[in-house]
C-alpha cells in the first residue's frame, strides 16, 4: 500500500508539472504573438531587405519580441495573482479550478524573474551588439563573423563590469573576505545586481508616474473627440480649407531655387492638413461620442487619479505610525487563504485597475520626459536600435512595478506560503519574489 501511495504521489506530481508547463507555454505563446504584432507595427519597413542585414534584423526582432513578451507577462502576473486568490476563495472546492494553485503562481513568478534576468543581461546586449557588429577585420564576412564579434564584446563587457565592481569593493572595503566573495557571482552578486536595477526602475517609476498622471489627461484629450460647445465646425473647416488652398497656390508658385521657403510651406501645409483632418473627425463623430464618451473618460481618469493619491497618502501615514505596515515586516496571506481587500472581490478589482493605471501612467510619463522625447516609437518608422532600447526600458519599468505596488500598499499577497495544498517551495532570491 505504501508503494502504491508513493507511485500515486509521484504521478500526481508529474501531471502537475506537465500541466503547469503547458499553461506557462500557452500564456507565453499568446504574449509573444501579441508582442510581435506590436513591434512590427512600429518597425521601419525599409529594414526588411533580403540579405545578411535582414537576417540580423530578424534575429534582433525575435529577441526584442521575447523581451517585450516577458515584460507584458511581468505586468500581468500581478493582477493574475490577485484574481487567482479571489477565485480560489469564491470556489474553494471546484474541480475545474484546481489547477489554479499556489504552485502555479509561484512557478510563473520564478519564470518571469528568470527570463527578466536573461533578457536584461544576455539577450538585449546580444541583440544590440549583434545589430551593430560587422565582423573583425581580416575575417570572412558573414553571420558567423558577426556572432563571434558579438560574443567577444559581451565577454569584454562582463569583464569590464566585474573589474569595476572589484575595484569599487577594494576602495570601499579593505577586508579580504569581501573581495573573495566576488567569486560568488551566481548566488550573491547577480540577484542583488538585478535588485539594484529594480531599485533604479522604482526610482524611474516614481519620477515618471506623477508626470504621467498629469499628462494622461492631455493624451486622452487628443485621442477622444471633445464636445462641440458654442463652436461652428463648418465655419472652421471652411476657413482651414481656404488656408490650405492658399498655401498650395503659394507652394506651386515658388521656384525650386527657394528651397528654404518650400520646406517651410510644406511643413505649414502638413500642419493645416492635420488640423483639417481633426476637425472633420469631430464633425463626423456621433452626438454620443462627443457629449458622453469624453466627459465619462475624463471623470473616470480623475476618479482613478484621486483614489491612487489617496491610497498612497494613507499608506505613507501607515508606514509612519505602524512598523508592521512596512513591507519587510508585513506577513500577508498566501494564495487562497484570505482576501487581499476588505471589500472582497470589488476591492481586488479596484486594485487591479489602479495597478494597470499606474503602469500606463508611468509609460506615458516616461515618454513625456524631455530626455526621452526622441525615444518615442513611431508607426512604421522606428529603427531596431530604438526598438531594443524601448524594450529594455519597458522591461525595467515592468520589473519595478511589483516592488512599487508593494511599497505603495496596492498589493499585499505573499508567496512564501502560497500553496493551498501544503506544498513547500523554495523562495527565490530575486527582486520579484521579494516584492511579493
Amino acid at each position: 500500500m505504501e508503494g502504491q501511495d508513493e507511485v500515486s504521489a509521484r504521478e500526481q506530481h508529474f501531471h502537475s508539472q506537465v500541466r503547469e508547463s503547458t499553461i506557462c507555454f500557452l500564456i507565453f505563446a499568446i504574449l509573444y504573438v501579441v508582442s510581435y504584432f506590436i513591434i512590427t507595427r512600429y518597425k521601419r519597413k525599409s529594414d526588411e531587405q533580403e540579405d545578411e542585414d535582414a537576417i540580423v534584423n530578424r534575429i534582433s526582432l525575435f529577441l526584442s519580441t521575447f523581451t517585450l513578451a516577458v515584460s507584458a507577462g511581468t505586468v500581468l502576473l500581478l493582477p493574475f495573482s490577485i484574481i487567482s486568490n479571489e477565485i480560489l476563495l469564491s470556489f474553494p472546492q471546484n474541480y475545474y479550478i484546481q489547477w489554479l494553485n499556489g504552485s502555479l503562481i509561484h512557478g510563473l513568478w520564478n519564470l518571469a524573474s528568470l527570463f527578466s534576468n536573461l533578457c536584461l543581461f544576455v539577450l538585449m546586449p546580444f541583440a544590440f551588439f549583434f545589430l551593430e557588429s560587422e565582423g573583425f577585420a581580416g575575417l570572412k564576412k558573414g553571420i558567423r563573423a558577426r556572432i563571434l564579434e558579438t560574443l567577444v564584446m559581451l565577454v569584454l563587457l562582463a569583464l569590464l563590469i566585474l573589474g569595476i565592481v572589484w575595484v569599487a569593493s577594494a576602495l570601499i572595503d579593505q577586508d579580504a573576505a569581501s573581495m573573495e566573495s566576488l567569486y560568488d557571482l551566481w548566488e550573491f552578486y547577480l540577484p542583488y545586481l538585478y535588485s539594484c536595477i529594480s531599485l533604479m526602475g522604482c526610482l524611474l517609476l516614481l519620477l515618471c508616474t506623477p508626470v504621467g498622471l498629469s499628462r494622461v489627461f492631455t493624451v486622452m484629450g487628443q485621442l477622444l473627440v471633445k464636445p462641440t460647445i458654442l463652436e461652428d465646425l463648418d465655419e472652421q473647416i471652411y476657413i482651414i480649407t481656404l488656408e490650405e488652398e492658399a498655401l498650395q497656390r503659394r507652394l506651386n508658385g515658388l521656384s525650386s531655387a527657394v528651397e528654404y521657403s518650400i520646406m517651410e510651406l510644406k511643413q505649414e501645409l502638413d500642419n493645416v492638413k492635420t488640423l483639417k483632418a481633426k476637425l472633420e473627425r469631430r464633425k463626423k463623430a456621433s452626438a454620443w461620442e462627443r457629449n458622453l464618451v469624453y466627459p465619462a473618460v475624463m471623470v473616470l481618469l480623475l476618479i482613478e487619479t484621486s483614489i491612487s493619491v489617496l491610497l498612497v497618502a494613507c499608506n505613507i501615514l501607515c508606514l509612519l505610525v505602524d512598523e508592521t505596515a512596512m513591507p519587510k515586516g508585513a506577513r500577508g496571506p498566501g494564495i487562497g487563504n484570505a482576501s487581499l481587500s476588505t471589500f472582497g472581490f470589488m476591492g481586488a478589482a479596484l486594485e487591479i485597475i489602479l495597478i494597470f493605471y499606474l503602469m500606463v501612467s508611468s509609460v506615458v510619463g516616461f515618454y513625456s520626459l524631455r530626455f526621452f522625447e526622441n525615444f518615442t516609437p513611431k508607426k512604421d518608422d522606428t529603427t531596431m536600435t530604438k526598438i531594443i532600447g524601448n524594450c529594455v526600458s519597458v522591461l525595467i519599468l515592468s520589473s519595478a512595478l511589483p516592488v512599487m505596488s508593494r511599497t505603495l500598499g496596492l498589493h499585499k499577497l505573499h508567496l512564501s506560503n502560497a500553496s493551498r495544498d501544503s506544498e513547500t517551495t523554495k523562495p527565490s532570491a530575486n527582486g520579484h519574489q521579494k516584492a511579493l
